[in-house]
């Protein structure tokens, strides 16, 4: 019940990309037939991710993650549009890989707007019309949050990004595979995908460029993928993440109502069984398959431990680091109580989960949750 971690490999994603490990290896660089062979799959694959989002082909850039795809899309564009000015605008509730970049960013002279959430974890629109200035030279919004699974409103954003002449990137990693997504409709510049999310393996992702979209490469060398991403290409990832964005698209819709109704049940039991919780994130505009719940008087740590233990793997709405638990920056800029929000557990579900699973939960974890607070 980790999926928002990580998903497994789709047995039809793996059996698409094992051939270009075995005897399709060639270099899509070189101009012999293993060359060609390895070039017209990679361009296959374009083809089928810029479907997937809603996008051309030509607009379509591999790269090596999700991670690697937001510094591109923000670095890029700073690295561009720099001379005509340094304001970029964003939220307290972002990834990590766009809270660090745009950290790095200030620390040489760019001036960041964090914009502040509601108790459910949505923007004020009217903000970002306000903060916009004649030195904004991007928006960068995530279309789901990982932590809460609440959808952003993207479509507005970009609408508004759009009528002041700014760039628009939205970190669409949580979002891709479990919501349609279409480039076009929010007006995105610039859309980040990964493909471990959504069934293909770790080490592939992809970002969209629109056309027209001022870009500077912050990986130079050879001229891949158009001059804008150096370096021999991982042919047998993009197979797989062409292949999983195929799969995705033909089964997203039957895949969330099914993944939507077990999330339902798990929140439902919880709440049933267990006192003193609460269901963190925005109940209407969120991903159908993520649950964010806090337990009162708990330790994330513990409970995750517990479930462990159990044969259950969930994650926490806190990081970790050097075995200091920090309270979670989303759920701190959603206004949860520290001690609340150390309590809080994701459960994040998938292609592979049950009701069976989802009652399993439920049978072990009112009891879990009773023990540890018996210990305070």
């Amino acid at each position: 019940m980790d999926y928002n971690a990580t998903a497994p490999v789709h047995p039809g994603v793996l059996e698409a990309f094992l051939p270009f490990y075995r005897e399709s290896f060639g270099n899509p660089s070189s101009i012999h037939m293993a060359g060609r062979r390895a070039k017209s799959a990679i361009e296959e694959a374009r083809e089928k991710v810029a479907r997937f989002l809603g996008c051309e082909p030509v607009e379509v850039v591999f790269t090596s993650s999700g991670t690697e795809a937001d510094n591109m899309a923000v670095k890029g564009v700073a690295s561009a549009l720099g001379g005509r000015g340094k304001h970029i605008v964003t939220t307290r509730v972002e990834h990590p890989a766009v809270l660090n970049t745009m950290l790095h960013l200030e620390q040489n002279g760019y001036h960041i707007t964090r914009l502040d959430v509601d108790r459910e974890g949505m923007p004020d629109l009217g903000q970002f019309e306000e903060c916009i200035t004649g030195s904004t030279i991007l928006i960068s919004v995530m279309h789901a949050n990982n932590e809460t699974g609440t959808i952003l409103p993207v479509r507005e954003i970009g609408a508004i990004a759009a009528r002041h002449g700014v760039v628009f990137h939205c970190d669409a990693v949580q979002a891709a595979g479990k919501i349609p997504i279409e480039c076009r409709e929010m007006n995105a510049g610039l859309l980040a995908i990964s493909g471990h999310k959504m069934g293909a393996p770790q080490g592939i992702g992809a970002l969209a460029v629109r056309l027209g979209v001022k870009l500077h490469p912050f990986i130079h060398g050879g001229s891949q993928e158009r001059n804008r991403r150096a370096g021999t290409e991982n042919v047998a990832g993009i197979v797989a993440l062409g292949r999983a964005c195929e799969l995705a698209q033909a089964s997203i819709l039957s895949e969330s109502s099914r993944i939507g109704a077990l999330r339902d049940r798990l929140e439902q039991g919880v709440l049933d069984g267990i006192p003193d919780v609460r269901i963190n994130g925005d109940r209407e505009h969120r991903l159908p398959n993520t649950a964010n719940i806090s337990f009162a008087g708990c330790a994330a740590d513990s409970l995750l431990a517990n479930l462990d233990l159990e044969g259950i793997a969930v994650s926490s709405g806190a990081a970790c680091s050097s075995g200091t638990q920090r309270v979670s920056h989303v759920l701190t800029a959603m206004g949860v109580e520290p001690a609340l929000a150390r309590g809080s557990l994701r459960f994040s579900l998938g292609r592979e989960n049950s009701a069976g699973d989802v009652e399993h939960l439920l049978g072990v974890l009112p009891g879990i949750v009773e023990r540890l607070r018996k210990r305070r």
